[in-house]
């Protein structure tokens, strides 16, 4: 395993994160307990050192597994990362209390590095009414978290304005090759870094779009490269070649990928792409950018539905459609995935899940367009 140096504080990070909100599931759609432990545990195993959760992944039951994972020594071993998620908080009495839940969830003592989660406009203000950094000040101060961070999902120009209104010791940005401008992007990633603030990646593989089912053109370009690469390890090396990333989390859902993500980030160097390796994938995202119609990576901030749509499937769907260029099967397979009265053209338009997607999507819209097509 990599390691990259937290120049804020000094310590060694792997290079590859154990994110928690794509655990294995069983067939019955709930968290595969003992495979995700077992996974969490194999990753430190073979030398990781961050795992990263939050309040919300999977219903709540990604913290409660990451506390039972690092049970028996494992605590020990690893930079632990949740995140407050302020928006559910409706005063500073409630943001407390889910503050102390996520230590019970845990089973911990002290958490490593906190975050101030997904933040966007409203989550900064709401941050702020609540006096959110007095308070993380405060536990600091009591040795209950060590490092204060954010992650973020919104504009650049607020990316810049976080940045400089707190002494942070950490922060979280999407990035891949499909996001270089999107977000805090590329430039975002600079900003910090001049500022001294290490940056720890998320979505490196677009919540896994860059590597399922690719488009018949965009197979091709990758079979033509004379670098034979998974889809994964061409984008893991792009986001591991900017010597800025100290962390790229990956929520691995099986053994395999996280079997060949220790592979791929265990040599995955700084500065070690060609001009030629870039411009294939460069020449990659070209392609997916023609043919994407909506940027959702499935993270699922947009749930539960008020009428229990399956948002982010919806949105794949419609994707899919136009990936994969109108192709039958893909309408054959709505209605399993999708059942009836659960459906996009249930959507009512109430606007509840914009106002929570870090990709700020018109949800409303694609609901509309996707019943349009399969329905």
């Amino acid at each position: 395993m990599q390691y990259r140096t937290f120049n804020k504080t000094g310590e060694q990070v792997s290079l590859l994160g154990t994110g928690t909100m794509r655990l294995p599931l069983s067939e019955d759609g709930k968290v595969d307990r003992l495979e995700a432990i077992s996974m969490i545990r194999r990753s430190i195993d073979m030398g990781v050192n961050y795992v990263d959760t939050a309040y919300m992944y999977h219903d709540g039951e990604s913290e409660k597994i990451v506390g039972e994972a690092l049970k028996d020594g494992y605590r020990e071993k690893v930079l632990l990362a949740d995140k407050m998620p302020v928006w559910l908080a409706k005063d500073e009495d409630e943001m407390k209390a889910l503050f102390e839940e996520q230590f019970k969830r845990l089973q911990v003592d002290v958490i490593d590095m906190y975050l101030v989660h997904n933040i966007t406009v409203p989550v900064w203000k709401r941050a702020q009414k609540f006096k959110l950094m007095d308070f993380l000040k405060e536990q600091q101060e009591k040795g209950r978290i060590k490092h204060i961070g954010f992650s973020f999902h919104d504009e650049l120009s607020l990316f810049k304005e976080v940045i400089d209104a707190y002494p942070w010791d950490f922060c979280q940005i999407q990035l891949n090759y499909m996001d270089k401008d999107f977000q805090a992007g590329e430039e975002g990633l600079r900003y910090a870094a001049e500022r001294n603030i290490p940056v720890v990646i998320m979505e490196p593989l677009k919540g896994g779009k860059l590597t399922d089912a690719l488009p018949r053109t965009v197979q091709s370009l990758w079979e033509q490269a004379e670098i034979k690469r998974t889809p994964a390890e061409w984008a893991f090396r792009w986001v591991a070649d900017h010597p800025e990333v100290m962390v790229i989390l990956s929520g691995m859902s099986s053994k395999e990928q996280l079997e060949e993500n220790l592979r791929i980030l265990s040599d995955a160097k700084p500065c070690s792409l060609t001009d030629k390796e870039r411009a294939i994938i460069d020449q990659v995202s070209s392609e997916y950018n023609k043919l994407i119609q909506y940027s959702c990576t499935g993270c699922k901030y947009c749930m539960p539905c008020p009428k229990k749509i399956d948002i982010p499937t919806a949105i794949n769907f419609y994707n899919e459609w136009f990936l994969y260029e109108g192709n039958p099967k893909i309408k054959d397979d709505y209605p399993t995935w999708l059942t009836e009265g659960r459906r996009p053209s249930d959507c009512v338009a109430c606007k509840a899940c914009e106002e929570h997607c870090p990709q700020h999507l018109p949800i409303s819209e694609i609901m509309e367009k996707t019943a349009e097509i399969f329905e």
